[in-house]
């Protein structure tokens, strides 16, 4: 999953997109402006110069719709698009900018002793240089966890969240799937903590 953060005075436009984007993606999340407090991997700023400002300051690419020419544009956003634009370029450019982002360094999430790589599947810790090959079930864990490390995340969210309510997956199978993963990673290392078991679920160590 890729959480996206969607900047716009206009709410229609605004809810329009998102639609629009989600069902074109679904593995996409759109965010608006009240849920900054999320993690997130491309910000899409609508028109708003002031937003773009703000916006440019974070570590993530960044979109910019304008009704001026692109060339008219002087702020540096990594993609500008001037309306009309057609929605199926939108969504091609949003889906190879995650994954270039992802496969470079700034794409790279660190945490502990730990930087995970999502493109290639693998976690390394950084204290010994070891680095554990992760199945794709394993890493969209580590980095829902990672997006929402603010909160401890029950079974249900992990289960809606990550596996989609499949039918085969319980919460036990979730409980399971963690603790394979920590054995995998921690390998029996308390200073090297991966997941963290909280009351009511679980929480990555920062």
């Amino acid at each position: 999953m890729s959480n996206i953060l969607l900047l716009s005075e206009n709410k229609l436009l605004a809810d329009d997109l998102a639609e629009q984007i989600k069902l074109a993606e679904p593995e996409f999340d759109i965010f608006g402006e009240d849920d900054k407090a999320v993690h997130f991997d491309i910000i899409i700023v609508d028109e708003d110069t002031a937003a773009l400002k703000t916006a440019l300051q974070q570590k993530v690419p960044v979109f910019f719709l304008t009704s001026e020419d692109e060339d008219e544009v002087r702020l540096p956003a990594n993609h500008i698009f001037s309306k009309p634009f057609h929605l199926s370029a939108l969504i091609d450019d949003l889906r190879g900018c995650i994954n270039r982002f992802e496969n470079s360094s700034d794409g790279f999430l660190r945490f502990n002793c730990y930087e995970l790589r999502p493109i290639s599947k693998e976690i390394i810790n950084l204290n010994n240089g070891k680095i554990i090959k992760l199945t794709e079930k394993e890493v969209a864990v580590i980095k829902y966890l990672y997006k929402t490390k603010d909160h401890i995340v029950s079974k249900n969210e992990l289960l809606q969240e990550v596996w989609g309510y499949s039918p085969e997956v319980s919460t036990h199978t979730i409980e399971t799937h963690i603790y394979r993963l920590r054995q995998k990673v921690e390998q029996g290392d308390e200073e090297s903590l991966l997941i963290l078991t909280e009351e009511g679920g679980y929480k990555l160590k920062i």
